[in-house]
């Protein structure tokens, strides 16, 4: 039997959410321990910074102790571990538009995020000009991908609908007020379909550290 591997995890972060869908998908639970890993905040983790000086998470360790990061370095190295249809495709030009649809959703996360974080801020100390770039952006996002709904509802799942399905579900967690369904008719009726997934419904995001 195969050894167990350790993944550094919160449950709400939408980047180790990708991570465990994926775990799902490839069916590997039984191969992945998941330890509580608290990153956010201003305090250092040291102890995961001796394996990921990013000190960020989801890191994953080896049973032979390896740390690999961040998310779609993970998800690629646990596409290898399984016989099932793989969300990274091997072939040319599907493996293109699933790295650039992951783009896409990874890119959501990283305005999405810092977006999330500056209205912790005192209002005073906030700034507005960068909070309306990362929303204008989101929302380009959004618009582009109306266009591209038909094309990911027909195209076999891989690592682009995940991180796409995962940052719009997180603009529901986090920011309702975008009501990104509104003029997008095609989009929201694929992430519905997104959402049904055994694997997405067994990973929900949790508001807790």
């Amino acid at each position: 039997m195969s050894q167990t591997m350790t993944l550094h995890w919160s449950p709400r972060s939408p980047y180790v959410r990708k991570v465990m869908i994926a775990i799902a998908e490839m069916g590997l639970q039984d191969r992945v321990r998941i330890v509580r890993t608290v990153t956010g905040g201003t305090t250092p983790h040291w102890e995961l910074m001796k394996i990921n000086p990013v000190g960020k998470i989801p890191t994953l360790e080896l049973p032979d102790g390896t740390a690999i990061y961040d998310s779609p370095v993970i998800i690629e190295y646990l596409d290898t571990l399984h016989d099932g249809p793989k969300l990274y495709p091997a072939a040319w030009p599907e493996r293109l538009t699933a790295l650039r649809r992951h783009a896409l959703g990874q890119g959501m996360l990283d305005n999405a995020l810092p977006l999330l974080a500056e209205g912790f801020r005192p209002p005073e100390r906030q700034s507005e000009p960068h909070k309306a770039l990362w929303r204008a952006k989101l929302v380009a996002c959004v618009a582009a991908l109306e266009e591209e709904a038909e094309a990911l509802a027909s195209s076999r799942f891989s690592v682009g609908h995940l991180a796409i399905g995962v940052a719009l579900a997180y603009l529901d967690f986090r920011f309702a007020d975008l009501s990104w369904r509104d003029g997008h008719p095609e989009l929201a009726a694929w992430h519905a379909t997104f959402n049904a997934r055994p694997s997405v419904q067994a990973n929900m995001p949790v508001d807790d550290r």
